[in-house]
């Protein structure tokens, strides 16, 4: 039987880092993101509210599901808690308008609308607004993007033609990954999972700090092993 173990603590004090991402707030030039509802407070919602939820992915502007001219889905930083999920590539398992496919330990086929392969160059991969696919084919290394899941705010997957909009990158969909803003991870912050499955181990430590009177700033280590491809 499959066993995931996911831990972790927050205290206040520094931890030492490998490595930095100085985070400067981009909400001091932006509208603040719209907070999303928990799984409890979705359930109690009547149609009329859940069709008011915002939305920012799909016109670059926060408005009404409702109004959205395209068809959206919104995994919340609740969702990703309660799904076990390590990576983000595992946390999109949870959308249902994508098709995500794990290849071998360490490559993923994630795309929307059937074009489902390694190479796929058509689905837009944003993270806080900007493109993270590789110049070299236009598409996106899975493995690369480590972001801390627990610094996710939110993540908005738009399925359908968005190139009119996002450019030629969206002929399938756009995938918007929002992160929380640095003045919301004050502290410091350690976890850590491991897994029989998988096979995986994961550490990850982030401390969150602020300087003048407006600054906020964050910076994060991570590591993880994951075992060879079990034929």
């Amino acid at each position: 039987m499959p066993v995931r173990v996911k831990f972790g603590f927050s205290c206040r004090g520094w931890v030492a880092a490998a490595c930095a991402l100085w985070a400067l707030p981009s909400q001091a030039v932006q509208a603040p993101p719209p907070q999303q509802p928990t799984p409890a407070a979705l359930a109690e919602m009547s149609l009329e509210d859940l069709a008011n939820i915002e939305v920012t992915s799909v016109s670059k502007t926060p408005e009404k599901l409702s109004d959205a001219p395209a068809a959206a889905f919104v995994i919340t930083r609740e969702d990703i808690r309660r799904s076990g999920a390590t990576t983000i590539a595992e946390a999109l398992r949870l959308a249902p308008n994508l098709q995500v496919a794990r290849q071998n330990s360490n490559a993923y086929a994630i795309s929307a609308r059937g074009f489902q392969t390694n190479l796929a160059d058509k689905l837009l991969v944003l993270i806080d607004g900007r493109s993270v696919y590789t110049p070299f084919y236009s598409g996106t290394y899975w493995d690369s993007q480590d972001v801390m899941l627990e610094d996710v705010d939110r993540i908005e997957v738009i399925s359908g033609p968005g190139g009119a909009l996002w450019g030629s990158n969206a002929v399938n969909g756009v995938i918007n990954i929002i992160t929380r803003s640095s003045k919301d991870t004050q502290g410091a912050l350690l976890t850590g999972s491991a897994g029989s499955k998988d096979q995986r181990g994961a550490a990850a430590m982030r401390y969150g700090g602020r300087f003048a009177e407006d600054g906020a700033y964050r910076i994060y280590a991570k590591y993880f092993e994951d075992a060879s491809t079990a034929l």
